[in-house]
């Protein structure tokens, strides 16, 4: 159908810096003839498109064209709306909130409804992330490599990346890019990041991987965990791995059964639970908890 094929061409030059007739009539298969009169109505329905010929020419949008909102639905700009509320949550500027301004100006009678979905991606740290994310998101934009001070496990360091993404995942921020002391793509929490700087030193960008963000890639597993739980811990397993982590043993406890990553995650996260949790497996975590106990013990044992 005609008005298939030129919602078609519109999408696709909304997406492309350019495109040919030749190219066009390839992928919708019709004429070069047939192409030139969809564009001929294109214009006449008022999107300005630009055509030149010769080398290097070929057919695409004027600059600064802003697409008519009509052709979104009330649901599209909801969920529009959404996203920009949740990049809001965490910006340091004012650029998302005057965003949202521009798309509801005069649209109070398109947007039907109220808001049924709101996300706030700052959770605790809105006053130490906006900044660093506004400072990473600039480098990005500029080309400019970052520097930061960097706390791991392993260790405190200073860090110089080129940033590439600014990604959210397991209910935390991280940053994306090549590290010129690792010379090797890392993945880096900004929550460990202290005095983030953008630097003037511009770098080529490269021809960058997507982070591999699987669960199995991240957290691997490959240490079997055996454990039992009170019963008034059972929202706790629920919430953090499900309810099928457990079965119920007859004296009411909990069977706990999972994989975890890293012995000392591991350990950190059954301390919390205090005496509401029995390690049965691995043997190596329970004498881990237990001279833990036995050193807090002498720490707090004097103590009347």
């Amino acid at each position: 159908m005609k008005i298939d094929r030129l919602i078609g061409i519109l999408s696709i030059l909304l997406q492309e810096e350019k495109t040919t007739a030749p190219e066009l009539a390839e992928r919708f298969e019709v004429s070069r003839r047939t192409i030139n009169r969809d564009i001929e109505d294109l214009c006449k329905a008022g999107i300005p498109i630009r055509t030149a010929q010769g080398t290097g020419g070929g057919i695409s949008i004027m600059d600064g064209y802003r697409m008519d909102r009509t052709i979104l639905t009330s649901k599209d700009m909801q969920v529009i709306l959404a996203g920009l509320r949740s990049l809001d949550s965490v910006s340091g500027n004012q650029y998302y909130s005057q965003l949202m301004e521009k798309i509801q100006t005069g649209s109070s009678k398109f947007i039907s409804g109220r808001d049924s979905m709101l996300i706030d991606l700052s959770s605790w740290y809105k006053g130490s992330l906006a900044p660093k994310i506004e400072v990473i998101q600039g480098a990005i934009e500029n080309r400019h490599l970052i520097e930061f001070k960097y706390y791991a496990p392993s260790g405190e360091s200073n860090r110089r990346i080129e940033p590439y993404y600014l990604v959210f995942q397991w209910s935390n921020w991280y940053v994306w890019g090549w590290c010129l002391d690792r010379k090797d793509y890392r993945l880096f929490k900004l929550n460990r990041m202290d005095r983030v700087g953008e630097t003037d030193k511009e770098f080529a960008c490269r021809n960058v991987p997507m982070p591999d963000l699987s669960n199995e890639k991240i957290f691997p597993g490959g240490i079997k965990v055996k454990a039992f739980f009170t019963p008034d811990m059972k929202w706790r397993l629920v919430e953090e791995f499900g309810p099928h982590c457990f079965t119920e043993a007859d004296d009411g406890r909990l069977l706990f059964s999972a994989d975890y990553t890293d012995m000392e995650n591991l350990v950190t996260w059954l301390m919390t639970f205090g005496a509401k949790a029995e390690v049965l497996e691995p043997v190596e975590a329970r004498n881990i908890i237990r001279r833990n106990a036995e050193e807090t013990l002498k720490i707090y044992g004097g103590l009347a």
